[in-house]
């Protein structure tokens, strides 16, 4: 019973971290499209399209 709030805590805490790290990814991922999309508009193209 003392350790249960340590543990409910961690948990908690591990979540926490975990949906961060989830949406941190999921925003750096639209900047990455914006930016690609803002490129690709100039007339700047991916290498792996030439060929």
């Amino acid at each position: 019973m003392s350790h249960t709030f340590f543990i409910a805590f961690s948990y908690i805490l591990t979540a926490l971290v975990v949906a961060g790290l989830i949406l941190r990814a999921v925003i750096d991922h639209r900047i990455q499209v914006r930016a690609l999309a803002e490129l690709e508009s100039r007339g700047i193209g991916r290498r792996s399209r030439r060929g």
